[in-house]
């Protein structure tokens, strides 16, 4: 339990550094070289194209869903015969 313990407290140290990283990153405030170079050490394959698509959806407003058509209906069953 111990090392699972330490594997989570790792990986959400990692997280909160990397908001932080990120938030500076889009802020602008600090030596942008330094920061990409601090979050490629963190995390390899992140692209600095990953962080803008995420930040104008979030802030666009949510679109309006387009009305569907009115489902058909299921043609009403015949009553059955009477038993003789």
């Amino acid at each position: 339990m111990v090392e699972r313990r330490v594997e989570l407290d790792r990986r959400y140290h990692r997280k909160r550094k990397m908001a932080k990283l990120k938030a500076q990153l889009q802020a602008g405030t600090g030596d942008k070289e330094k920061i990409l170079y601090k979050i490629k050490r963190l995390s390899p394959y992140w692209t600095e194209a990953s962080l803008k698509p995420a930040t104008a959806g979030a802030a666009a407003a949510p679109a309006e869903p387009k009305a569907e058509a009115p489902k058909k209906k299921a043609p009403p069953k015949k009553p059955a015969a009477p038993k003789a």
